[in-house]
């Protein structure tokens, strides 16, 4: 995937990570691993509160508020409030991306849909309709094949799952 990233900016394209991970914790390392800036990362959000600290240096303050839930409808609602446009291409793993990729496919003009199925549990974690990780049920593969979006398998389609391999 850092692969597919690196040719889709080498063409023009802007690369997002969209997630239902928290989108603070992942904008602290998103760049330098994955070569996308904080502003480009759309993930689970807390509200914030503006305020002053004791000497009176403006502040923001997490609040125990969720402001967005990123998984499944949460995707597109997360990419229309950050991004402002529809992608042209999206790549998920897990029925929470199903909204995101069924968002991405309802545009106009050629759209890439894809989905990684994590398959191969000689090299990686493999997950399936039941994992604590992710899920990858039959529903999503039938309904993949029935919207014609790629899936990609782990085990079958990639040489190496990781850099050091």
């Amino acid at each position: 995937m850092l692969e597919v990233m690196q040719l889709l900016r080498q063409n023009g394209y802007k690369t997002y990570f969209v997630t239902g991970g928290g989108q603070d914790f992942l904008r602290a390392y998103a760049e330098p691993v994955y070569g996308i800036p904080p502003e480009q990362v759309v993930g689970t959000m807390n509200a914030t509160k503006f305020s002053y600290d004791a000497k009176g240096k403006p502040i923001l303050t997490e609040e125990p508020r969720l402001l967005l839930n990123n998984v499944g409808p949460g995707k597109p609602e997360g990419i229309q409030l950050m991004v402002g446009r529809r992608p042209q291409a999206a790549f998920g793993n897990s029925d929470g991306d199903k909204e995101m990729l069924e968002y991405t496919q309802a545009g106009g003009g050629v759209r890439l849909m894809m989905l990684v199925h994590h398959d191969d549990a000689a090299r990686e974690y493999a997950y399936g309709a039941q994992s604590k990780v992710g899920t990858f049920p039959d529903s999503l593969m039938a309904e993949a094949a029935q919207r014609g979006w790629v899936v990609i398998s782990m085990q079958k389609d990639w040489k190496r799952i990781f850099a050091w391999e």
